[in-house]
């Protein structure tokens, strides 16, 4: 790896960390298998434990920007659950793959998962949405050639995601909000 893609990955972790300061933090690296490292080269996930700033874990990818960057400004990603598992590592590995593979994500883009998001829920696909629950001070991360956008990963159910193609994101945004939906339940009810 270049030593401007392992500096701006060192700027997001230390972007994460700093954030996120009072809760534990390990840097997971070798998520990707070796078929695809040379897609995101030094792709980190980092774990976050539970803390001061929120009671459950977060998982953020740090690697994306290096690999997927244009004009200085990329991605990062963030997605939040209630426990630590290797499972949620590996999703955003899936994640870091899928965009830095051709598929630029966005705010207001989706993926399915192919499965559930874990075993018995329903929501099976991924909504990209600003970190609403972290705000701006995590979204914008400064870094030495430009700066990442940290969005937010949340699982979502189809109908979810059908809702949203004929009423549009804000709609379902609005949805969730009424609904107060907690993010990390992995069993929540759709909100359509």
């Amino acid at each position: 790896m270049s030593a401007a893609l392992q500096s701006a990955a060192e700027a997001v972790e230390s972007h994460v960390r700093a954030y996120f300061e009072g809760h534990s933090v390990e840097a997971v690296e070798g998520v990707l298998g070796p078929e695809h490292r040379d897609m995101v080269p030094g792709l980190r996930v980092l774990v976050v434990g539970p803390g001061p700033r929120a009671g459950g874990w977060a998982y953020v990818t740090a690697g994306c920007w290096s690999a997927a960057e244009e004009d200085g400004q990329g991605l990062e990603f963030i997605m939040t659950a209630g426990v630590r598992d290797r499972r949620f590592i590996d999703l955003m590995g899936m994640i870091a793959r899928y965009h830095c593979g051709g598929h630029r994500l966005d705010v207001e883009h989706s993926l399915p998962i192919g499965e559930p998001w874990t075993p018995g829920s329903t929501c099976d696909q991924l909504l990209v949405s600003l970190p609403y629950a972290h705000g701006p001070e995590l979204e914008y991360c400064p870094l030495p050639a430009g700066h990442a956008r940290v969005l937010w990963i949340l699982p979502v159910t189809s109908a979810e995601i059908e809702f949203r193609r004929r009423h549009g994101h804000e709609a379902l945004e609005r949805l969730f909000h009424e609904a107060g939906i907690v993010p990390t339940d992995p069993y929540r009810a759709s909100v359509v």
